[in-house]
This record gives structure tokens, sequence and C-alpha cells, in this order.
């Protein structure tokens, strides 16, 4: 069972997903707010496996919300719900943390988006995908290794520079006092941004960029 939890500012949105979500019965909503400044909280009360979060919100943004719950442990993948394909809070959203985006009129992708995130992969809507690729490709060229992993959170360069040491999913878990799921995570999201194949990529880009050096 993967449990749910979900900050959206609509009642009916909510209740809509909630709905969705609960027709499924590998799926269980286990939580809800109405806005991004309960988001922390609602994670420590509920300690869901996934966390879906309206990227607009009247007292605190998605993005900071998002930031917020990747940065907590235990932190669950954040799935971000946004109404418009073409929103430019997409790439930040991914730079706060968060793992994925579901365009709201698309609701029938949810059920798949959540197994995918909840397994440590990245999803995004096609429709939103363009988007962010085209963001990514404009990225200024020079110094190319440092743009990228300037693209992760604190906590991701941090899982980085433990990779690069050497470190397996389950030595970096006790290093950092968090679950080996949330390291997953904290992987998946790091190949996702960099654009690395795999583990020697991303410890190649760590010691490329000098976030790591050779002892």
């Amino acid at each position: 069972m993967i449990t749910v939890a979900i900050v959206d500012d609509e009642p009916l949105i909510r209740a809509g997903i909630a709905a969705l979500i609960d027709a499924h019965p590998d799926l269980s909503v286990v939580g809800q707010a109405a806005d991004g400044d309960e988001a922390a909280a609602l994670v420590q009360r509920t300690r869901p496996d996934v966390m879906l979060m309206d990227l607009r919100m009247t007292r605190l943004s998605g993005i900071e919300a998002a930031r917020a719950v990747c940065a907590a442990d235990p932190a669950p993948p954040v799935l971000m719900l946004t109404t418009f394909d073409g929103d430019p809070d997409v790439l930040d959203a991914l730079r706060a943390g968060a793992s994925g985006y579901v365009l709201k009129r698309n609701p029938d992708q949810l059920p798949a988006a959540i197994r995918h995130v909840h397994a440590g992969e990245v999803w995004l809507d096609p429709a939103v995908a363009g988007h962010v690729l085209a963001a990514l490709a404009a990225q200024p060229r020079p110094g190319l290794p440092d743009a990228l992993v300037g693209l992760l959170t604190a906590r991701e360069r941090e899982v980085l520079a433990l990779l690069a040491d050497g470190l397996s999913n389950h030595e970096m878990a006790q290093r950092l006092f968090v679950g080996v799921g949330t390291i997953k995570t904290h992987m998946s999201r790091i190949l996702f941004k960099t654009g690395c194949r795999d583990r020697a990529q991303a410890t190649a880009l760590a010691f490329t960029s000098g976030l790591v050096t050779a002892s």
C-alpha cells in the first residue's frame, strides 16, 4: 500500500484527487492540508510515502513548501500539481526537490505518477516535459559541471559528495540518519536533474564540478 498526502488550497480539487486515489486498492490517502505552510507538519503527522503538492497556493507557494518537505526527514517524494503546461515555475520546483509534475487536467496520470515516484523514479507529464527540457537546454554552457551541480538542493549535493566518496545507499543512509528509500529518491533526482546516465557518471560530475576533490 502506497500512502499519499495531498496539499491543495481548493477543497473540491482535494476531494476529487482523494476519491481518485482511494479508488485504487494499492493507494491510500492518509492526510490533507489546505496550504503550503501546513505541508511539513502534515508529513510529520502522517508519514506519507508520496506527497501531492499544488504549485500555486495563497500563503506559501508549492515551491517553498516542496523545499521544506524535501529537506525534512522523512522526505517523501513530492509530485507537483499545476494547471498550466507552460508554467515558468516548473524548473524551480524541480530544483527545490520535487520528483515530478502532473497537470490537473490529466488526473488519470496520477496513479501511475504516484507509483513511479514512490519507486524512486521521476515523472513528468508529457505536456510539461518539453518546457523542462527547453529550459535545461537554455542553461549557460560555460562551466557546465558547476551549473548542473547548481541545480541540486543542498541535501542532493551532500548525497552526491558521499556517492563520490564511494559510499553505498545503505552507508549514506546511516551517515545522514535517513532511510535507504530517502537516499534512493535523492539519487533519482540527482540523475534526472544533471542528465547523468548512472552513478558512475554522477561520480565523475562530482569531481569535475569541484564538489569533491581527489585526496
